[in-house]
């Protein structure tokens, strides 16, 4: 295919990859950096960003603000010159100061999803840091770009699409999970495209739009830019790969999943998500609820008296390896992994250029 590349400030993304954000602690400074190194975009998640400081437990905020600058500056070791940036999650309690530590650390990009990030322009005023908010219909499209155009007077730098097939926390209804097909949700990118083409010509800047969700391969590639985006997303390969900041045995786990495994759950955070079933989601269907040890105050919309389970708590015991008590985000196809591979090997095998 034709190189055709594009900027994220000053920068070249050399390859059209941008790796998707994964937590807690899936993507942090060692896949993005390696990722970053290869020419892509390498993204760290923040949520729960310091899970493995020492004193996360005592005060989760500090540990999490310490653990941004680290993880930035292990991949900036690793990719000196690469597009390193974090995924940041609207639903997150204190999302403006893990947006403002990410700027003051240095990042090239902010992601942002698990709701509409209204408010993300005036987090980051006065710097050069890019946004690029996550939607997954038209509508969201329209929304957050109609707002930013409205109160802040700009547009995104990047547009993320992240398809029904995405891994983890969908922005989508159950009912729109079950009715999209990949014929009409080709057809909704189409739609998100033309409303961000109307952006670009107002703000006469190129804003790239991100297609991710379910793409594995190189002919998932070749489809997602033949509906005319920039780029794509991909998150689920990179987990079984050397680099991935996850134990072993997380990534096991995807090695050894079947196709019959991989469903969507209810997620704490009140939205449909998809994952592994494994022995934790048998254990919540039986137990109706398995009450937390401790509240981390992480989602605005959980209620630590009811919710099922502390999917802080599940998602540390997953990047731990403890895998009977581990919530095990993952993508549609993650079964079809069967081995670790290295970050390069996985980017070569899209043949981009």
């Amino acid at each position: 295919m034709k190189k055709e590349t594009f900027y994220i400030g000053k920068k070249e993304v050399k390859i059209p990859l941008f790796q998707g954000g994964m937590g807690i602690g899936i993507s942090l400074g060692g896949l993005a950096g390696a990722v970053a190194k290869e020419g892509g975009v390498g993204i760290i998640s923040i949520s729960q960003i310091g899970y493995r400081e020492p004193d996360f437990y005592q005060d989760t905020l500090t540990a999490n603000l310490r653990a941004i600058h680290k993880e930035l500056q292990k991949a900036r070791e690793i990719a000196p010159d690469g597009i390193i940036g974090f995924n940041i999650m609207v639903a997150m309690n204190q999302y403006e100061e893990h947006v403002k530590e990410a700027v003051k650390a240095g990042a090239d990009i902010i992601v942002s999803g698990a709701g509409l990030p209204v408010d993300l322009p005036k987090y980051v005023e006065g710097s050069d840091v890019a946004l690029a908010p996550i939607v997954s219909t038209e509508k969201s499209a329209k929304v957050i770009l109609k707002y930013w155009d409205r109160k802040y007077h700009r547009t995104a730098d990047v547009l993320i699409i992240e398809g029904p097939k995405a891994g983890g926390h969908l922005g989508f209804s159950s009912e729109q999970l079950e009715t999209f097909t990949t014929d009409s949700y080709h057809e909704e990118v189409r739609q998100i495209i033309k409303v961000v083409r109307e952006y670009e010509r107002k703000y006469n800047q190129k804003i790239p739009v991100i297609l991710g969700g379910g793409i594995q391969n190189r002919d998932d590639y070749r489809q997602a830019m033949a509906l005319g985006v920039d780029g794509i997303q991909v998150a689920t390969r990179f987990v079984t790969t050397e680099e991935c900041d996850a134990d072993v045995r997380y990534k096991q786990a995807y090695i050894k999943a079947q196709k019959e495994d991989i469903e969507i759950i209810k997620s704490p955070v009140g939205m449909p998500g998809r994952a592994i079933r494994n022995e934790f989601i048998k254990r919540v269907e039986r137990e109706g609820r398995i009450p937390p040890k401790r509240c981390f105050q992480c989602i605005h919309t959980c209620d630590p008296g009811k919710t099922p389970y502390c999917i802080t708590e599940a998602l540390i015991h997953a990047a731990k390896g403890e895998l009977t008590d581990a919530l095990l985000f993952c993508g549609s196809y993650a079964y079809n992994a069967d081995k670790i591979e290295t970050v390069k090997e996985v980017i070569d095998s899209f043949h981009f250029f």
